[in-house]
């Protein structure tokens, strides 16, 4: 006999897996029969529902019978038990309970059809309930049953009686004699928001946990994660990030709200959308009216409120007040916190009480809270708060001055995102307010020049960008000239920042040829620093290196320290000793240590990533890890962490540690770091990418190419490139390898000068080539090699040339010329009939300055290249290390190569006692000893505490590593190369 749930819900499933399995147990137990009960408590809109119909659906999926039942608000005149009427009119109308119904009059009565008997009242209620808990445990006898009863907040009180009988004295006892249970399970859900102190239901709940049989499960908010799952799955059309945060935001963990925030993203009006509104007002409205001022002007003040504050802004008596304090606090409505303040318990609802305000009394209600703020006790803190309340009051000189207030707050508390809102705040506010009303100071393009200086600390860049152009185009044609120049070096620094190379040199032309370089000025030192930085980056080193100069001469003259460190950070490349090399090194420490006299925590920062990165290039990454730690921590208490420089040093670290092989650590802190930055930033996820790669991630390049979306970065283009780049060639695709490598040179190639990393794109996609030249070559295909032979020489050539040409023009540091003598070893893959052992002797030494992955992937091509030349000893010897490394590592894709090698070479090691046991896993060198004793899979998983099935892989995987056909061909081989002691074979 099975059953179906009599709901349908399209709306997706998502997280609720710990729930669900709980349910299921259950589930199970009931039926095994032992019956059970389970009370699901949780917000309206949270998920009840969904997760019931979820666990229906599994329930009847196993053979269970599932009979829903619904309570309905019917104010105070309920319909006597309604939920279980429901359940009846289900069975009476399948045709398939017909028999067992027949036999049970209860049901025609409760269906309104039976005869009353003339007994009194309380004996025929008893039968009536004892007749509902029969016909439930016959029907649990014919199969299990499961029993759903929806809000029951809103049951009737016959309802909550026939539960209590059900559950204390009915259907969840077992039988005397110790016979078996009944196979039937009982979910009962309810509102606990509902629950005020005086709900009819709370005594109930009391005593039905304390049966049992019973027990209680609490539906909590979803996590952000998952609510943003939910939120994309809801909608075919991809919906901007910013809008997915936002709703995920105003949900806060509540699925019914999120689906109808999503519902609503079509909508032109902002705002709670009109359904919702209705759903959160309804409690609302049930509150007196003293409260429900209350909550009015609650919702005026925000999510929190003081008590105080909030008593002074609504003027109602003490008593008064707290008497409607306590009704909604009991409605959870608000819930009180500490310090005296009070909280609306879900921001929506604030939010719908909000918007129920008349127009007037909004303003009004704001401009109270406005002037209560600004008294005489007044916080600088609150100037934000102020600030908001003055504008919605409509008194806009005021709401200007505290905009700017709050600005100045949040600069001295290290808050640029907070300091950009409020700067942008006080410039829609500007044209507004006469020009006598406004705050003495700051015209409106200095004013522009702020925010954009607060988008760049920010990591706004694009933003910073479009409000530099804003103040350019607010210039007037008598504008002062060093504001002129100002505006644009600071166009020109921001467009460096987005990779935008020949605008930014124009931009930094211009202020320097608007204010004369003598008499020397602050304002045109600044402008040359610019323009110095402009000029390299477009190649025009001999302008770079000949106005660095005199700009430092100058800015020494005035004491102008940071512009003096910011040029010395340039002079470092221009000059020949650059930043890896010791004599860079002591200018950039130089240069560091003015910016901190300076208190310029952005020069510094630029010091500190130079002297990082110097290390990096020069291969001591042990050296580099210091520098990059100081940047972030300075970048930490400055404010400063998603500004461009502490994000490089952030990728930085993160690719030392990947290049060290400390792998979980990249992915432990990349995952720190995920809400931070959005799905497209190169410098949080890029390492992470490289680890997720190499461990066999199968979603590793849908994740790559998402880097691809949105506005062009750079570092995000070269991720992209090395993951798809290498992604291709290791699943063999050299056409896809060699176009990801072309295609990502192309784009990240700047003023004709291409990347260093092409370097390394070239020798992944020739590795692709190389194993394509091999696969035609066995195959006798000549032409098809001819083709690809010019191709990999090509790319070789890339290769050379990008190792003579990095940064400064340099020939690149101790990484470079490892990838370089990789491509080489590559290239002898193609050139010659079987690959040079020499060659990749060489690029293993190469990767020894650290990369410990990159070394193992040339271990197991040297493996290779032994193996063909039959030096098998010296080929298993190489090959074990890989395979111990990849085991470290976790690099499943290496790993399944050297075992592929291992197994094609048949090489298990040198013949001679122990030395091939470096092949085999701790784990697996207990299995073979237990194999070689003939034990059984069963008996192998008993001895050593795993089950049968894990000590099975690990006996599959011995023979792969041994080339064994059969378990005894196993025993035999590890007996002669020393890896199992020679006993006899046990008996039994």
């Amino acid at each position: 006999m099975g059953g179906v749930p009599q709901t349908s819900l399209t709306s997706p499933l998502v997280g609720r897996e710990d729930e669900l399995a709980r349910l299921t147990g259950v589930l199970e137990r009931a039926r095994a029969g032992e019956a059970r009960a389970v009370l699901v408590a949780g917000d309206a809109g949270v998920g009840k529902t969904r997760t019931l119909h979820e666990a229906a659906g599994r329930a009847a999926a196993a053979g269970t019978t599932v009979l829903t039942g619904h309570c309905v608000d019917l104010g105070d005149v309920g319909l006597p038990y309604l939920p279980f009427t429901e359940i009846l009119g289900v069975l009476a109308a399948d045709e398939r309970f017909a028999a067992v119904l027949a036999g049970h009059p209860v049901a025609d009565r409760l269906l309104g059809g039976g005869p009353d008997d003339g007994t009194d009242a309380a004996p025929s209620r008893l039968r009536l309930f004892e007749g509902v808990a029969a016909l439930l445990t016959e029907l649990a006898d014919v199969a299990p049953l499961l029993l759903v009863l929806e809000d029951l907040h809103w049951a009737d009180q016959s309802s909550r009686d026939l539960l209590r009988f059900l559950l204390g004295r009915g259907v969840l006892q077992r039988p005397a004699g110790g016979a078996p249970g009944h196979r039937l399970a009982l979910f009962a859900s309810y509102r606990a928001d509902d629950l005020h102190r005086r709900h009819p239901l709370r005594p109930l709940l009391a005593e039905l946990v304390r049966l049992p049989g019973v027990e209680r499960l609490e539906l909590r908010p979803l996590p952000d994660s998952d609510v943003a799952r939910l939120v994309r799955l809801l909608r075919e059309r991809r919906l901007p990030d910013s809008t997915v945060r936002r709703i995920v935001e105003r949900a806060e963990g509540n699925a019914f709200y999120a689906e109808e925030l999503v519902a609503a993203t079509d909508a032109p009006a902002g705002g709670v959308p009109s359904g919702l509104a209705d759903v959160l007002l309804i409690r609302f409205e049930q509150l007196s009216e003293t409260a429900q001022q209350v909550l009015r002007t609650a919702a005026v003040a925000g999510r929190r409120v003081g008590h105080d504050l909030l008593r002074d802004a609504v003027g109602l008596p003490e008593e008064e007040l707290e008497s409607a304090l306590r009704e909604a606090v009991e409605r959870q409505l608000l819930v009180s916190g500490d310090g005296g303040a009070y909280s609306f318990r879900h921001a929506l609802a604030r939010e719908a009480v909000y918007a129920d305000l008349l127009p007037g009394e909004r303003a009004r209600l704001h401009g109270a809270f406005a002037r209560l703020l600004a008294g005489p006790d007044r916080r600088s803190d609150s100037a934000a708060e102020r600030a908001h309340h003055y504008r919605e009051s409509h008194d806009l000189p005021e709401a200007l001055a505290a905009s700017l207030e709050a600005a100045d707050h949040a600069q001295r508390v290290g808050a640029p995102a907070e300091e950009l809102r409020h700067v942008e705040a006080a410039l829609d506010l500007w044209t507004a307010v006469d020009a006598a009303a406004r705050p003495a100071g700051p015209d409106a393009v200095t004013l522009t020049l702020r925010a954009s200086a607060a988008a760049v600390h920010a990591g706004e860049l694009h933003r910073a960008v479009s409000l530099t152009r804003s103040a350019l185009a607010g210039l007037g044609q008598d504008a002062d000239l060093e504001l002129a120049a100002r505006v644009r070096y600071t166009l020109a620094g921001n467009l460096l920042s987005v990779d935008n190379l020949e605008s930014a040199y124009a931009y930094s032309s211009e202020a320097l040829g608007l204010i004369p370089a003598e008499p020397p000025s602050s304002t045109w030192v600044w402008a040359a620093a610019t323009h110095v930085t402009a000029a390299r980056q477009v190649g025009e080193n001999e302008t770079a290196l000949r106005v660095a100069r005199r700009a430092l001469r100058a800015a020494e003259e005035l004491a102008v320290t940071d512009a003096r460190a910011d040029l010395l950070i340039s002079l470092t490349s221009l000059e020949g000793g650059n930043r890896s090399t010791p004599e860079g090194r002591e200018r950039l420490l130089e240069a560091r240590e003015l910016a901190r006299r300076a208190g310029n925590a952005p020069v510094e920062l630029r010091a500190l990533f130079n002297l990082a990165i110097g290390c990096f290039e020069s291969g001591d990454l042990e050296e580099c890890l210091p520098w990059a730690s100081e940047g972030l921590d300075r970048a930490r208490r400055s404010g400063l962490l998603s500004s461009p420089y502490p994000r490089e040093m952030r990728y930085l670290r993160l690719l030392v540690q990947y290049t060290l092989g400390h792998w979980d650590e990249v992915l432990r802190e990349s995952a720190e770091h995920a809400g931070e930055r959005s799905a497209v930033d190169g410098h949080a996820l890029g390492p992470g990418l490289y680890v997720a790669l190499a461990r066999g991630d199968s979603g590793v390049a849908d994740r790559a190419r998402a880097l691809l979306n949105g506005p062009f970065d750079w570092m995000a283009r070269m991720v992209a490139g090395v993951v798809l780049t290498d992604a291709a060639a290791l699943r063999g695709d050299a056409e896809d390898a060699v176009r990801w490598m072309r295609s990502s040179v192309e784009t990240l190639t700047e003023a004709g000068t291409r990347p260093t990393v092409t370097l390394r794109l070239a020798t992944l996609a020739l590795s692709a080539v190389a194993d394509t030249v091999t696969e035609l070559r066995r195959a006798g295909d000549d032409a098809g090699v001819a083709r690809w032979s010019d191709t990999a020489a090509e790319l070789l050539a890339d290769a050379r040339w990008s190792a003579g040409h990095g940064y400064d023009d340099m020939p690149q540091g101790p990484e470079g010329q490892a990838w370089l003598a990789r491509a080489e070893a590559e290239w002898s893959r193609v050139a010659g009939a079987a690959p040079d052992p020499a060659a990749w002797e060489r690029a293993v030494a190469a990767f020894t300055y650290g990369d410990t992955y990159e070394r193992a992937r040339c271990r197991l091509r040297l493996a290779d290249a032994l193996l063909a030349a039959d030096r098998r000893e010296e080929a298993a010897t190489e090959a074990g290390g890989v395979r111990r490394e990849a085991d470290r590592l976790g690099a499943t894709v290496l790993r399944e190569r050297v075992d592929d090698l291992v197994r094609r070479g048949r090489l298990a090691g040198p013949a001679r006692a122990g030395a091939g046991a470096a092949v085999l896993t701790a784990r697996e060198q207990d299995v073979l000893r237990l194999l070689a004793l003939g034990h059984s899979n069963r008996r192998i998983g008993e001895e050593l505490f795993i089950s049968a099935k894990t000590a099975s892989v690990h006996v599959s995987n011995i023979l792969a590593k041994l080339n064994a056909a059969s378990r005894t061909e196993a025993v035999a081989v590890a007996h002669r190369q020393g890896l199992v002691a020679p006993e006899p074979t046990s008996s039994h």
